[in-house]
């Protein structure tokens, strides 16, 4: 604590924000206790998944990419990505619990769940495979960090060529979850798996840029030259992978108009042109890759602060990305003489629980990863 006390106020005002985040978590986790899901959640049988799926999927991804980016460090042998094993790694795996934590306060029984997935297991079931391949990337993960804080590079280097390796699988395979699905048109296909791995990939790489940034911003200090190099080979990877990642919304878009198929062609209006528009132009599109890659590509603001700025911005519109996915899959309604319809949609919008608990669980792992950046010796080099 003493360690705290003697912090800028910077630092004081961070961990206070995240602090009221928390706390805002653990009230709307305590309503949901008292008072049940049907009662406090806007999800309904027609709409059964909502902001806490959609969360869950943005931290898994966050997870994921975190790991994928690390690798090139230890395991593929880049020099330059050397010194972000251990951060991103520990951030890998608070990133995949309190996604955990998120889908947990989704489900009415989580815990009956934990039992019976290894009581009776369903191999048949995708969902079942992606919280058993997530429980062994998890296990992985935490066998990586730790070699990496003990300094044991060959245990690191053959718990990370695993941990690729079951991240990638895992990561699929939750594309597969909604993938799989013939009843929604607009998930429905081989595509959403590949584009999983690819957003992974970007929401890795922009998360990286901040925490890098904002660790040498906070203490002050300047930053080394040797991030400088960093930061540009990281923007430009930055770069490939969005210009690539637009390339994929593109050609997601594409097979929901052409020819007007049935469901796939709402649900995919319901992104251009209805309910979800703003949060498509606004924070996928513009804010979370058109100006990223205006930044990227110029080599004048492919600064450290202009790399962290983009990160920043793709961050932001990933996770609008993953709502906008999740919600539109379910605008189109499967019982025909639904009630509720608006403009021929379904419709959903978040309870302040819900969001609440959002809040509760970015602003809880931010917040362990905070102090864990105080106290754990993340800044020992890598050989």
């Amino acid at each position: 604590m003493s360690t705290l006390l003697k912090q800028r106020p910077p630092l004081w005002l961070w961990l206070g924000i995240l602090s009221i985040g928390v706390v805002a978590g653990f009230a709307g986790v305590i309503n949901v206790l008292i008072n049940g899901h049907a009662h406090v959640y806007n999800v309904t049988r027609e709409i059964p998944w909502g902001i806490l799926i959609a969360t869950y999927v943005f931290m898994v991804v966050s997870s994921t990419g975190l790991c994928l980016i690390s690798s090139l460090g230890h395991v593929f042998g880049i020099k330059k990505f050397e010194f972000i094993g251990k951060r991103a790694i520990l951030l890998a795996i608070l990133t995949l619990l309190f996604g955990f934590g998120a889908i947990g306060m989704e489900l009415n029984h989580p815990i009956r769940m934990g039992i019976y997935v290894m009581l009776s297991p369903n191999f048949s079931s995708a969902i079942w495979w992606m919280g058993t391949l997530y429980g062994v990337y998890l296990i992985l993960l935490c066998g990586e960090f730790y070699f990496l804080m003990k300094g044991m590079h060959k245990g690191a280097f053959a718990l990370g060529m695993l941990g690729f390796i079951a991240a990638v699988s895992a990561h699929s395979n939750l594309g597969a979850v909604f993938g799989l699905l013939e009843a929604r048109p607009f998930w429905h296909g081989s595509f959403l798996p590949i584009y999983f791995i690819l957003s992974a990939l970007v929401s890795g790489g922009a998360i990286v840029s901040m925490i890098v940034y904002f660790n040498h911003k906070e203490t002050g200090t300047p930053m080394p030259q040797k991030y400088h190099p960093f930061f540009d080979i990281l923007g430009r990877l930055q770069a490939l992978f969005m210009m690539t990642l637009i390339f994929f919304v593109i050609w997601k878009i594409i097979p929901g108009l052409y020819g007007h198929p049935p469901e796939k062609f709402e649900a995919t209006m319901a992104t251009l042109t209805g309910p979800l528009a703003f949060n498509f132009w606004f924070f996928e599109v513009l804010i979370g890759m058109l100006i990223p890659v205006i930044i990227l590509l110029n080599r004048r603001t492919r600064t450290p602060g202009g790399v962290m700025a983009a990160g920043l911005l793709a961050t932001c519109g990933i996770f609008f990305m993953r709502y906008d996915l999740v919600i539109a899959g379910q605008l189109v309604s499967m019982r025909q003489g639904t009630a509720d319809l608006v403009g021929g949609l379904l419709h959903y919008a978040p309870s302040i629980t819900e969001i609440a608990i959002v809040v509760g669980a970015i602003s809880g792992c931010l917040l362990v990863y905070t102090l864990a950046e105080r106290y754990l010796p993340l800044d020992a080099e890598e050989h």
